[in-house]
């Protein structure tokens, strides 16, 4: 679909316009945004500047990532496309029993602390896309970041809030070198109150000199290691040291004339793909935008979606069922035949064998596109920060099971159940937009509400990341944005979807990040949004 096929007037109320440039970056802080568009003037290409940005991002927004996070990334380095899995494995010492001596019993694996921090991937996310597509230097792409970190950054409204609800959080604020680092006065920053990290600084100058080494082989691993051993910690600097990135292929689904492209398990991103796969066999292209029906059909191919990944999803080492088994067409059809037009139904996972987060995209003239995401999960994450380094630790951990009978079972070196997904989208064996929307589950269910407005309505980006969103949560639960309108979400009710307040949007309902292409970068360029959930902005040049 060209972009003369969009629809550009004004659907919804945002203080976002659309970016029109040959060379973009798009995040959720400015001043990410801004340091990638400075590393392409330096002459460096659209992966350069996501890397540049995304070291940024882990000091403007600590509420959602750091340089403890996970990240994965899909790119089109103007051939072809290519996915990289920089999510980390569990330390070496994790087994059932471990967690069954120090938690008891139970299923469920601490959501903060030392037993909820697994090995982090995102550095060597970093580091591989450097290795293999990037242009400049590796330290110049740590430059930006080192600035700010050095000399800090006036805090935002949206960062701020979440700052401040977190610094409620008395299991968060209580892990070690949390409130010495995000609380330097005793209480969240405020609204722009200048924020300093030179712990982190020394850090990234350290990233940036050793190409990552001194992060999984050097100093700071065998800093994570002294400060979990002090409290109580399995994880160790051998366990960082067997660290490595995977490249992977992506796995894809076709939709009205396009291809979704999504990393495969442990991932989420298949949900986004089952669920088109599912619409595929629904009228939804033919009902009206922001009508009761059309949002009623996506929903439960949403839950159908998630049944089957809650279900069957896990490191693809465990897992079961395979990923070309869950996106059969035969079975996503039988599956879009459970759909009621008149009632919400709480599915259970099919058997298809036969016999949580920042997310920014990049792309430049020369056609490299950049779709990365990275996080710490659930805010903060562990809430455990290294001392000296600034390293928050994410809380990936906490996506594991002890149920013996669940494919995300935890396990030595093993990968959990993953939320963070980028997402591109294909045409013709082309790039077409490089996209993600961040927020735990919510990221497939933005996935699809976006590209259904997007390629079904016309809607273009901005459009489509300014409208109301739903998400599911379980059952027959599912929230909507209070910008929804009231007779579609009194419709939703009467269809028997159960319909719970909040007021939280960020975090909630997600927020993307979209750059779609125009036609020739290197002549029309591309266009790009940006959310207006949070602080974000897309530049270009």
């Amino acid at each position: 679909m060209s972009s003369h096929a969009f629809d550009w007037s004004r659907a919804y109320p945002s203080v976002r316009s659309p970016v029109f440039a040959r060379n973009i970056v798009s995040t959720s802080h400015p001043l990410a945004a801004q340091a990638g568009l400075r590393i392409l003037a330096q002459g460096g290409n659209a992966v350069d500047a996501a890397i540049a940005a995304a070291a940024c991002m882990t000091l403007v927004e600590p509420c959602s990532n750091g340089l403890g996070s996970d990240a994965f990334a899909i790119v089109w380095d103007g051939q072809s496309l290519q996915g990289l899995n920089a999510s980390g494995q569990a330390p070496q010492a994790w087994t059932p029993e471990y967690f069954d001596r120090r938690h008891g019993a139970g299923l469920h694996l601490p959501s903060r602390g030392w037993d909820a921090v697994t090995v982090p991937g995102a550095v060597g996310g970093w580091v591989a896309l450097s290795e293999r597509y990037g242009k400049l230097p590796f330290a110049d792409l740590m430059a930006p970041a080192i600035e700010i970190a050095e000399r800090g950054y006036a805090v935002p409204v949206v960062v701020q809030r979440k700052w401040a609800m977190a610094a409620e959080v008395k299991d968060l604020v209580s892990q070690p070198g949390f409130a010495d680092t995000f609380l330097p006065r005793g209480h969240a920053p405020e609204v722009g109150e200048v924020f300093r990290f030179p712990e982190a600084a020394r850090a990234l100058r350290l990233i940036g000199e050793t190409r990552g080494q001194a992060f999984y082989q050097g100093e700071i691993a065998a800093a994570v290691e002294a400060f979990a051993r002090q409290g109580g910690g399995a994880i160790s600097a051998a366990d960082f040291a067997a660290y490595q990135p995977e490249w992977v292929q992506t796995l894809s689904m076709d939709y009205a004339g396009h291809t979704l492209h999504e990393i495969p398990p442990s991932g989420q991103g298949i949900a986004a793909l089952i669920a088109l796969g599912i619409l595929k066999h629904t009228d939804v292209a033919e009902l009206p935008v922001d009508s009761v029906a059309s949002q009623h059909v996506q929903i439960e191919a949403m839950k159908l979606a998630f049944a089957d990944v809650y279900r069957h999803v896990a490191d693809p080492r465990a897992m079961r069922v395979q990923a070309h088994e869950m996106l059969d067409p035969d079975y996503l059809k039988s599956r879009a035949r459970l759909i009621h037009p008149d009632r919400a139904q709480d599915f259970q996972a099919g058997n298809p064998v036969k016999g949580g987060t920042i997310y920014l995209t990049a792309a430049d003239e020369s056609g490299m596109m950049v779709s990365f995401i990275q996080s710490n999960y659930m805010g903060f994450g562990s809430g455990v920060v290294v001392p000296g380094y600034g390293v928050s630790l994410q809380n990936r951990g906490h996506g594991f099971t002890r149920d013996a009978d669940h494919v995300n079972q935890v396990a030595p070196g093993k990968r959990p159940f993953h939320t963070i997904i980028p997402a591109f989208l294909m045409k013709d064996g082309q790039p077409q937009m490089s996209y993600g929307v961040m927020g735990a589950n919510m990221q497939p269910q933005g996935h699809m509400q976006t590209l259904v407005r997007m390629l079904d309505y016309h809607q273009p980006p901005q459009a489509a990341c300014d409208a109301p969103r739903w998400r599911f949560n379980q059952g027959l639960s599912i929230n909507v944005e209070s910008t929804m309108n009231p007779a579609t979400i009194e419709g939703l009710r009467q269809k028997g979807h159960q319909i719970g307040d909040i007021l939280d949007s960020y975090q909630d309902f997600g927020a993307g990040q979209f750059i779609w292409r125009l036609g020739d970068p290197a002549v029309e360029g591309y266009v790009a949004a940006s959310d207006p959930r949070r602080d974000g902005a897309a530049v270009g040049w």
